[in-house]
Formats: C-alpha cells, structure tokens, sequence
C-alpha cells in the first residue's frame, strides 16, 4: 500500500531527543527550541519568531496581539482548515468568507475589499498547497484601510512570493509542524512576527502570561504574572525531533520537489488531453512541494477516482469541505458574494501521495494507474 502521507523522519530525531532528556530539561523553551527559532528567523528574515504547540495555537496568538475582539469582523477563504476560523471565532469575532481563485485555490484577492466594513480588523490569507497568495494586493489592501494581515501559512514553509518568505509578509505568520506538513514535530507550529513592538507581548501571552522568558535571559530576577496568556510552548523533545528535519531542510525540499516535478511531467499529457488538471504555479511564486493534487471532472468521477486507486493500493484523499457549507460556519460566520468556484473547486480537488522519502517509481506506479483510470 503506498500510504498518502508519511512522516518526516531523517534518522537523527531519537539522538537529538535523547540530548534533550540527558539535558533535563524537556519543557518549552530548552535549546531546541531556540535552534528552531533561529532557523525560522535565519531562513524566512522574520523579526522574531516563536515556536508552539500547533498552528492552530500560532494563529490564536496572533489574533490575541492584534487585539482582536467581540463584533469584529476577519475577511478570510472558507477553503481552509477550520483552525484557520476557529482562532477568530475564540476571540468573539465573525469570519467573512469570499471566494477562491479556481487556478492557485487560494483567496481571490481582488474580491476582498467588497467585503471590508467597518467592523473589518484583519486579512488572513490562506498559502494553499504552499503557493504564495496575491500578497502585493492583499498588503496594499490592508494599509489602505488600516488591517492586520495574519498570513496562514501553515503549508508554507521554505516557499516565496516575489523573493519574500511566505509568513513573513504580513504583520504575523503561522507554520504548521504538524506530522502531515514537510517538516515535523508530530504536533506544531510557529508564530512569526514582523514588528519588534511585539515580540514582548506574544513571550508574555505564550508563557501564560508571565514574563518568564525576560527571567530565563537574565534581564530580571524574578518574573510573575503580567497579562493574560495560556500555554503555548511545545516540550523541547518536540523541537529536538523537528530540528532533525530543519538542519538538512534543503535536502528534503529538493527531495520533495522531485517527486512533485515527475508527477507534473508525467501526467501533463493528460491535462493536454483535457482529462485532467494540475496545480498552477505563479511566475512570482517559489512553491514547497507540499502536495500534488489534480482536479477530475467532477465530486462523482473524483469518488469514483479514489474508489479505483485504493483497490490499486494507493491511498489518495480529498481536501477541506468549504467551511461556510459546515454548521459551524453557518453559525459563526458568513460568505459574502457568490460562491462560483470555493464550492465547485474543492469538489473536484484529488491529492495525491508525497512526502519525503516517496519513490520514483512510486510516483511512476501512481502516474500508470491515473492514466489506466482515464482510459
């Protein structure tokens, strides 16, 4: 069976973890973590930049420093995971859903100022699959008519738009190191953060709402309790098993990208032949391999599609469920304008196999099986 996910394992996670045990000291903060800070920092230019215990996490955070509050209003995609919305909705504010573009699955940029009120606070977009949203527009938005832009960027590590780290546009970036994302700490996540006003902020909310982390660098003697917060940090044998992976983070990306290249050309006939569709990338855009999806004719053929690849032993999976189409969309927030592609798109949407480590003639098994099907 050729599994659709496996997760990121490089050999060097159980050593790594191992030092953090013989260290003692395997609560947040140990020196794992800040070796990942460090590389978050180094690789995306973000001001700071602080590991937690998911994205979903990452991204509360963030609604937490941008103030976020009862009656306001956040413009997002309703093709998104539902951390994406949840975060908002924690904070007593209403998601505004618009729709995607039918060639990225990302927000349209251009149909969110119709949406803006003025209970409207903030952006967020969502890279979908690791390609840079229309964040030159997005930004011009947001400066425009005063609004945080909160970058979901949960798959999108090691991507670009126009050169700039995704995450690292907006006024906050959130990363997913979850076991399905390119880079792993089994549950995880990273908040990135642009302006330096900040950073003293989200240390205090991250470490329940105490100044501890101004204690641990030695810049005062004691700490106590400064504000709200919660319990944001991930153990450092978490981050000791995701520095394993940052440390050769090209290797596995050119790993990757491998895989997504060969099922490109391999199934680029086929799109030609008007069959299928695959993933569009961007000129401006430098994307991570984070998934290969192509897109049947329908939500009938795609049943049928995956229905047909399992009893070939491959395990292929559909995405998001548009959240405005869930009960909880329906109840806590609203899709402003005309759903004509989040809806269609999604069910037409297939994912295939990748991760790293997936073999060449893996992809090329795969790739005979979906032209076997089309036949």
């Amino acid at each position: 069976m050729i599994n659709f996910n496996v997760p990121p394992f490089t050999g060097k996670e159980l050593e790594y973890m191992k030092e953090a045990i013989e260290a003692q000291k395997i609560c947040g903060d140990g020196s794992f973590t800040a070796r990942c800070n460090q590389w978050i920092e180094e690789n995306t230019g973000t001001t700071k930049a602080l590991l937690t215990t998911s994205c979903t996490h990452a991204t509360e955070l963030a609604a937490l420093l941008a103030g976020v509050k009862p009656g306001d209003e956040v413009i997002m995609p309703s093709y998104t995971f539902v951390s994406t919305a949840d975060a908002f909705v924690l904070r007593g504010a209403t998601p505004v859903f618009v729709d995607i573009r039918p060639d990225t699955m990302n927000i349209d940029e251009n149909k969110i100022e119709a949406a803006i009120t003025e209970k409207t606070v903030g952006i967020v977009p969502v890279h979908y699959a690791g390609v840079g949203c229309e964040m030159d527009k997005i930004m011009e938005l947001a400066e425009k008519y005063g609004l945080w832009v909160i970058e979901d960027a949960a798959q999108g590590i090691m991507a670009t738009y126009k050169g700039k780290a995704l995450g690292a546009i907006g006024d906050f970036g959130c990363f997913s190191f979850h076991e399905t994302k390119n880079y792993s700490m089994g549950e995880g996540g990273a908040i990135l953060i642009k302006d330096q006003e900040y950073v003293e902020e989200a240390e205090i909310i991250r470490e329940k709402g105490t100044n501890r982390s101004k204690y641990y660098r030695g810049q005062i003697d004691k700490y106590t309790w400064i504000n709200y917060g919660s319990s944001y940090l991930p153990s450092d044998m978490n981050a000791a098993y995701l520095w394993a992976q940052l440390e050769i983070a090209e290797e596995m990306n050119h790993n990757r990208l491998d895989s997504w290249n060969r099922y490109y050309e391999s199934l680029k006939s086929l799109q030609e032949e008007g069959k299928l569709e695959l993933p569009t990338i961007p000129e401006h855009c430098v994307h991570n391999a984070h998934m290969f999806y192509i897109k049947l004719k329908d939500i009938e053929e795609r049943s049928r599609f995956i229905d047909f690849m399992k009893k070939k032993e491959i395990l292929t999976v559909f995405h998001y469920i548009p959240l405005h189409t869930a009960p909880a969309g329906l109840k806590f927030g609203r899709f402003h304008g005309e759903d004509e592609y989040t809806t269609r798109e999604s069910e037409r949407l297939v994912r295939l196999p990748l991760y790293y480590g997936l073999l060449p003639e893996q992809v090329d098994y795969i790739c005979n099986c979906i032209r076997e099907f089309m036949k």
